[in-house]
């Protein structure tokens, strides 16, 4: 099953990707911010403008974060795994946890709900990573659920 929570702003034709790098978390506390800074390393050949690297770092940190915490549930046994990969087009990002079972489309935080205590102050994640990306992917296959980030690259 694939849910595909934002629509592309581009055609994005099937391109041939490039894998920068690859790399295995365990699911525990501060492993976002090694995936975060792991990420920043690999893409750093592509000279990304740094707005659009924060944003990236961002939202690696925050799908990680779910990955552990949602997916794998804090499971020593379950790693994150994460690859970094570029085309022509688009870099792309995959975190791959070993959760099972559907996911259900995340829900936009109620602002006045939080702040009331009607809702915990948590549930951030998924909203805070549509609005840094150029496109986000869900996928889950009973075994494992991928989340994958697209940033479009500007061509000269």
């Amino acid at each position: 099953m694939s849910i595909n929570l934002t629509l592309p702003t581009r055609p994005v034709q099937e391109p041939a990707w490039q894998t920068l790098a690859e790399f295995v978390l365990p699911s525990q506390r501060d492993s976002d911010r090694q995936a975060r800074a792991q990420v920043a390393e690999a893409v750093a050949p592509l000279k990304l403008p740094e707005a659009h690297l924060e944003r990236l770092k961002t939202a690696v940190a925050e799908a990680t974060l779910n990955a552990i915490e949602h997916g794998n549930r804090y499971r020593p046994d379950a790693p994150v795994i994460i690859r970094v990969q570029v085309s022509e087009q688009a870099l792309r990002v995959s975190v791959t946890d070993r959760g099972g079972g559907p996911i259900s489309p995340p829900q936009p935080p109620d602002l006045a709900a939080k702040v009331s205590g009607q809702q915990t102050l948590r549930g951030w994640g998924f909203f805070l990573i549509e609005r840094m990306v150029d496109e986000l992917q869900v996928r889950e296959d009973g075994a494992q659920h991928t989340i994958e980030l697209f940033l479009y690259l500007e061509t000269p």
